[in-house]
């Protein structure tokens, strides 16, 4: 069965969101059989769901939580200190964005977490003294520098080191991403070279009042990010120990021409306690041209979307959720 016609017979009214165990990708290149498996349980994750678990992903368990400890202290600062950092001062959203400052619903009345985004830096780069880092997604329409908080000590060094090793495992993800869309396995490889990728620290103070509120954790991703299947029902997607939650964004589904789901998720933090998520929103290379790949192309199912350059889209999403 081709890809078009397996999108074409999906069964979206999941009720569940599939694990994959990551445990033997080192020996992926050598091991057809290994190949076929994984491919296999992406293939159907990604065309019937847009979600999966990844458990094994090789990110040792006090990175992510020395990244969170730092990233909780940041958030509770005093707001005029964290207001230094506001994003609206950059021309790449880069910063501290406060309460209902985004929104990623136009029926939505604001997002209801606060947040903090940098992308690609070195840590051997000294962010007070240096003002560019020369890898290439500093270059084009996201061009300039990350901002750091100065009275939150280690932070920096903290989040840089998570967000390395976050862009490492989104590199790992491609070869198999290839594969299920019956492609080489190296098809990314030269499209991710110098990865977009965004790490967004969020703050989700606890929700009260009706359920159906105009304003939720964020648009259509304690138990809060909930995902919407085919037949209308909010599917929980509950945090699993030992593993991370991924998901397919509108990139890589206009990239499939929607073979791929980019499926509405929302995050409504009614725990009664304060949540915090660090996501890392992984692309491919600004420069890049997204157009339909191949497999997911046929007389039946054209290219469904314009031809746009990476990095122009991932900068005119941005400015349509901040109104930046």
């Amino acid at each position: 069965m081709s890809l078009v016609q397996a999108a074409q017979n999906a069964d979206t009214t999941f009720r569940d969101i599939p694990i994959i165990d990551l445990q033997n990708t080192t020996n992926l290149r050598s091991n057809t059989a290994l190949q076929k498996a994984l491919a296999d349980q992406v293939r159907d994750a990604c065309i019937n769901v847009g979600f999966f678990y990844v458990k094994n992903h090789g990110i040792a368990e006090a990175t992510i939580s020395s990244a969170l400890s730092l990233t909780k202290s940041f958030f509770s600062l005093p707001i005029e200190n964290k207001m230094k950092l506001d994003f609206i001062k950059t021309p790449n959203f880069k910063g501290y964005n406060a309460v209902l400052t985004s929104n990623n619903d136009p029926y939505n009345n604001g997002d209801m977490h606060e947040g903090f985004e940098f992308g690609w830096e070195s840590l051997r780069v000294d962010p007070f003294k240096s003002a560019n880092d020369p890898k290439l997604p500093n270059q084009g329409a996201m061009a300039g520098a990350n901002v750091w908080p100065k009275d939150v000590p280690g932070f920096r060094e903290a989040v840089l080191r998570y967000y390395h090793a976050a862009v490492l495992l989104g590199k790992e993800l491609f070869p198999l991403f290839a594969l299920a869309l019956n492609l080489p396995m190296d098809f990314f490889d030269n499209k991710t070279k110098n990865s977009a990728a965004i790490m967004r620290m969020l703050h989700y103070p606890p929700q009260t009042g009706p359920v159906d509120d105009r304003v939720i954790g964020i648009e259509p991703g304690i138990q809060a990010l909930q995902v919407l299947s085919a037949d209308k029902k909010w599917i929980d997607a509950p945090p699993i120990p030992g593993t991370l939650v991924i998901n397919l964004g509108d990139q890589f589904a206009r990239w499939t021409n929607d073979v791929f789901r980019s499926t509405v998720h929302r995050a409504m933090n009614r725990s009664g306690v304060h949540r915090y998520s660090v996501p890392l929103f992984f692309g491919t290379d600004y420069d890049v041209r997204l157009e339909s790949i191949p497999s997911c192309v046929n007389e039946d199912r054209p290219p469904r979307y314009e031809v746009v350059v990476a990095g122009d889209y991932v900068k005119e999403r941005l400015k349509a959720t901040y109104g930046h």
